[in-house]
């Protein structure tokens, strides 16, 4: 079938759309990677664009030299996987009994929940309470506090709903119990949303340093966000952890923002392809109840 004029000048005017918009999504991180790469000089004189200018590697070799690094890396590796999974549990065996209208006490549980997005008890209290536990300079002052996200549940929440409850009931008449239904027949079918889920409680455990700072006084328990944070600091102060060197300082003080960025981005874009084929439906099918 032919096509019309009026539909090639669709698909041309789509095409420079699309193109703008990939260019405006990509070119502020290539130009952070190509900072990361560039000289102090460059940098400060704004020649930066897509290409490094003045090639070097310095700060990189800082940081990765620097056995702290490593350790706060690996804390970090450790808190997103535990956090990621606890979240994940929790939020699916909260969003899956909510789903159910034959819930005693449904609304006011999903009302209750919904408040906490609004209303907290504040830092304060909050520190009060970790600190009574016991949970200061553990994992679990990390991983705990913010297990569920009301946000997330309600998506993962609605998801469950769109499922056909005759799935169940079938289950039921076969005598399948309500956990042996939720692991072998709905989470089975909930590959998408858990995936989102996923990527959604990575993203934040790994980016997450605020609660780090507060309950962790130890270095050797730093998430890789408080190690980086420390060093700009220290570069804007003239205090740079682990560097060796004046001339390791001035570099890391040019370029240190655009090497923390990418070193903290770079593990989530390597995850992000086994995911994203699920995060699309998973956000659509969790969003509006069909």
């Amino acid at each position: 079938m032919k096509e019309s004029l009026q539909y090639k000048i669709f698909k041309v005017i789509n095409v420079i759309i699309l193109l703008l918009v990939v260019y405006v999504t990509l070119f502020p991180f290539l130009n952070v990677v190509a900072q990361s790469f560039s000289g102090q000089a460059e940098i400060a004189a704004g020649k930066v664009n897509l290409i490094p200018k003045g090639f070097n590697v310095d700060t990189y070799k800082t940081i990765i030299h620097d056995k702290t690094f490593w350790i706060n890396y690996k804390n970090t590796v450790v808190y997103t996987i535990v956090a990621t999974l606890i979240s994940v549990v929790m939020t699916t065996m909260f969003a899956y009994v909510l789903s159910k209208k034959r819930l005693i006490g449904r609304k006011f549980f999903t009302s209750f929940a919904i408040f906490t997005m609004f209303f907290n008890g504040g830092l304060i209290p909050n520190y009060i309470l970790i600190k009574s536990l016991g949970w200061t300079n553990t994992i679990w002052a990390i991983v705990i506090p913010g297990a569920i996200s009301i946000f997330n549940m309600i998506i993962m929440k609605t998801f469950f709903e769109s499922l056909p409850e005759e799935l169940e009931e079938a289950a039921s008449i076969d005598g399948s119990s309500t956990y042996r239904t939720l692991l072998t027949i709905i989470l089975p079918l909930s590959k998408p949303i858990l995936a989102t889920m996923v990527l959604f409680y990575a993203v934040g455990s790994w980016n997450s340093w605020f609660s780090a700072f507060l309950y962790l006084d130890k270095q050797e328990l730093f998430p890789v966000t408080i190690y980086l944070r420390n060093l700009l600091a220290g570069a804007s102060s003239g205090q740079s952890a682990g560097a060796t060197s004046a001339d390791d300082l001035t570099q890391i003080a040019a370029n240190i923002k655009a090497v923390t960025m990418v070193l903290t981005v770079l593990p989530i874009l390597m995850v992000y392809p086994f995911v994203q084929k699920h995060f699309v439906t998973g956000i659509m099918l969790g969003s509006v109840k069909q």
